[in-house]
């Protein structure tokens, strides 16, 4: 019987796992993962701080027991991976009962991907956080909730913001302005703590268009977060815990911060082994996202990806992507060879009242170095038919090649609800197929008077620079 081991029992892990059982069912499946919470969502954990998620649990899709008793794998949680050895092809995992050889004929690396701790002076501080892991999330929820028994916050009957909260107050601090910056920041504030956001460059959301990152952070200030741009935050003061935020032009006090300043991939492990990195510090795959070891792979946050529009590798830790190569490397070990296909980058993030999305090459410099000659415009125009009550805004900004006019990338901003997320789906397969901007005015997207108007933003978007360039 032929032996399949994953390492890691995320996204990547187990989506692999699953479908590498399902096509074949006698293949003997191994999965180990270091910790005990297994195929989770952790795009989820802001929304769990903020209280609109009662239940780690609820997190979860799949249970461990699920994995064992009905798909028939071999899930040993609590088991950490330490060494491969891929000339005898094994793997040596430790746990509390001890250590364990593992052969395998096929091995997948999906270690995901570690927070990021920058070199701040005080990182040692009590008061201190990161989002990386579902234990960080129940820390960062007892702070919120005061330390109540978990049992009390998990209560059905429990809502939101500051009704479970003992006392609401801060302020608090939190350092970066991508996702997870601006997502807590949200969760913090619903729940009544004063939020100091600090972001060491220019603006925030950075891989989103200028206009995008200046609509979220107007509307940042008008719910009352305070934003601090160029900051670059230089020590966090106190005695034991944390007492202030400094950088070079503020001391801010605060009672508790959250370090949000992005991940690294997880490559220890593959290193040692003697799998290659590529340029991003990620582990390098071909486009069957096998590693320069024979039978050895690697997908999810630990692993590269082609950009569809550039061609070149890329490190985007985002589910789908974890989810959809691990799927393909189950159907490969299966027996059929499967791509796990490209990525255009594409991404989403709720702030309070708005939405945006991105898609695509939107930095010129990364234009230019790919061969394009970049063109950017920016457009506002209405969510609904004009005479339809409730219509909003939706601003959409396109890049495309001047000479060309391919569609390199988009990104949208609009009120919570009002379509910016859903129409960015038109954009991803403009970018992916790579079309003119003069075929995506002619997409025959939908239109009704309470969804849209007769021309789509996107539409207008594609019309008016096809126009200009």
């Amino acid at each position: 019987m032929s032996t399949f081991v994953v390492v890691g029992g995320d996204a990547a892990g187990m989506s692999a796992a699953s479908k590498a059982k399902r096509d074949d069912p006698d293949l003997d499946v191994v999965v180990f993962e270091k910790g005990e919470w297994i195929s989770y969502g952790a795009c989820g954990l802001p929304y769990y701080i903020k209280g609109e998620i009662q239940s780690l649990q609820d997190l979860v899709s799949v249970t461990p027991e699920q994995f064992r008793e009905e798909r028939d794998i071999d899930l040993r949680t609590g088991h950490e991976v330490v060494a491969i050895d891929p000339d005898d092809r094994t793997v040596t995992a430790r746990s509390d009962a001890g250590e364990v050889v593992q052969e395998y004929d096929h091995l997948l690396i999906a270690t995901g991907a570690a927070a990021v701790t920058p070199p701040i002076d005080g990182l040692d501080r009590q008061g201190l956080y990161t989002l990386g892991s579902m234990s960080d999330g129940k820390d960062l929820r007892e702070y919120v909730s005061r330390a109540r028994e978990e049992e009390d916050l998990q209560q059905p009957d429990r809502g939101p913001a500051c009704q479970f909260l003992e006392t609401c107050n801060g302020p608090v601090g939190v350092v970066g302005g991508g996702y997870i910056g601006v997502e807590m920041a949200e969760a913090l504030a619903a729940n009544g703590f004063e939020v100091h956001l600090f972001q060491r460059g220019d603006r925030i959301l950075k891989s989103f268009s200028e206009a995008t990152s200046e609509a979220v952070l107007e509307h940042l200030g008008e719910q009352d977060v305070a934003v601090y741009l160029n900051a670059e935050v230089t020590s966090f003061e106190g005695t034991d815990a944390v007492e202030a935020v400094k950088t070079d032009d503020d001391r801010v006090p605060v009672e508790m911060v959250l370090v949000g300043t992005g991940v690294r991939p997880r490559t220890d492990l593959a290193e040692d082994a003697g799998v290659e990195l590529g340029e991003t510090g990620a582990v390098a795959t071909d486009a069957y996202r096998e590693t320069n070891l024979p039978d050895v792979y690697a997908a999810g946050d630990c692993a590269e990806a082609t950009h569809v529009v550039t061609g070149e590798a890329v490190h985007v830790p985002l589910a789908l992507t974890a989810n959809r190569h691990g799927r393909a490397i189950g159907q490969t070990v299966a027996g059929e060879r499967t791509e796990g296909g490209g990525v255009a980058g594409t991404a989403a993030v709720k702030a309070f009242d708005i939405e945006a999305a991105r898609t695509g090459v939107l930095d010129h410099d990364i234009a230019q170095a790919a061969g394009f000659d970049p063109l950017a415009r920016t457009i506002d125009a209405k969510s609904r038919a004009g005479y339809y009550p409730e219509s909003g805004t939706v601003r959409v900004t396109l890049t495309v090649d001047r000479p060309t006019g391919r569609v390199l990338g988009g990104s949208l901003v609009s009120e919570y609800g009002e379509g910016a997320v859903h129409r960015s789906h038109a954009l991803v397969g403009a970018v992916t197929e790579g079309v003119s901007v003069a075929e995506l005015a002619n997409y025959d997207l939908a239109y009704a008077p309470p969804f849209n108007t007769t021309w789509d933003p996107v539409l207008t978007a594609a019309k008016v620079i096809e126009g200009q360039r």
